[in-house]
């Protein structure tokens, strides 16, 4: 099983939507994946359609030895299994503070499904304590998504320096897979300055013992997407909510990445190279879609400005 904690300090990235959507897209494609809310906010969960208050279990009571994850798993789609959150999680870190071997925890009961599922993603809370040392510790890999702004790289050394500590400290075989630019606009000059800034800093430790020595940005970027915002309030995927908009084209390339990777690396070298060859190509202008007004829906206020705003994106 490939173990992934989808991880950013900052909040509003795009870890809970990578997380599903990249999930679902695997899980269509017929690998098993269980997918595991490490965040008391419980925005995985409520994603999928679950109400966060009827959830009795769920990640809290795993890590308080209360209950298993074999128990605590949901089957939410096809394929699909989710270790759903409440806000209990919330007092997780203190009632763990005084336990032996906290930190491995999750590593621990991880391992009970190792041979059980295909792919295992973890949403990891916005914050770098115990939760997310927990998510760090339990698995191999490490992908951050990150909005291309300049705010947003302030926390990225410090991201990676955590990830460095806990390589050393707790989890020898953890490293960081790559950087998801989320929220991506090509027209702009600014997503494309922070690319090549996080491109450089990456190269500078390529050859190096360090855990993010082979991390690169992966070839195919989240674009900004109003469905991605919409799909959340009606407990859907992107793909089931609108699977032909843009947010679901990326998620599939996502997905594609991870899967050809799995099988074959020459096969990912190819997706990254070609994407090198043609970026524009693999992320054409934004186009501004609307719902007929026929057809009202939660997000019609959202696409209301995004109408009336058209330097903002669909």
């Amino acid at each position: 099983m490939r173990k992934i904690a989808v991880l950013n300090q900052k909040g509003g990235v795009g870890k809970t939507t990578t997380v599903v959507n990249t999930a679902a897209a695997l899980a269509q494609a017929g690998k098993r994946v269980a997918i595991i809310d490490l965040d008391p906010q419980s925005h995985l969960t409520i994603h999928l359609g679950l109400e966060p208050e009827k959830i009795e279990a769920g990640s809290y009571k795993v890590l308080t030895g209360d209950s298993t994850i074999e128990q605590e798993l949901i089957m939410v789609r096809p394929n699909l299994w989710l270790l759903p959150a409440n806000v209990d999680l919330v007092g997780a870190e203190t009632e763990l503070v005084s336990v032996v071997g906290r930190e491995t925890i999750l590593r621990e009961a991880v391992a009970a499904i190792d041979d059980k599922f295909d792919f295992l993603l973890i949403d990891c809370a916005p914050s770098l304590g115990l939760l997310t040392l927990n998510a760090l510790a339990a698995v191999k890999e490490v992908l951050i998504p990150l909005q291309p702004h300049f705010l947003a790289l302030q926390g990225f050394g410090k991201l990676l320096h955590t990830v460095e500590l806990v390589n050393k400290r707790i989890n020898p075989e953890l490293r960081v897979k790559g950087v998801l630019l989320c929220m991506y606009d090509s027209r702009a000059s600014l997503p494309n300055e922070v690319r090549a800034d996080i491109e450089q800093f990456l190269e500078n430790g390529r050859g190096s013992n360090l855990a993010w020595a082979d991390a690169r940005i992966l070839p195919v970027a989240i674009r900004r997407n109003i469905k991605l915002a919409e799909a959340p309030s009606y407990g859907k995927t992107i793909f089931e909510y609108e699977p032909n908009c843009h947010g679901a084209e990326d998620y599939q390339k996502v997905a594609d990445f991870l899967m050809n990777e799995s099988s074959s690396k020459a096969a990912a070298e190819d997706i990254i190279t070609e994407y090198e060859k043609t970026p524009e190509t693999a992320h054409p202008p934004v186009e501004i879609q609307s719902i007929p007004e026929e057809q009202p829906r939660k997000g019609a206020v959202v696409e209301d400005v995004v109408r009336d705003n058209p330097q903002d994106d669909n």
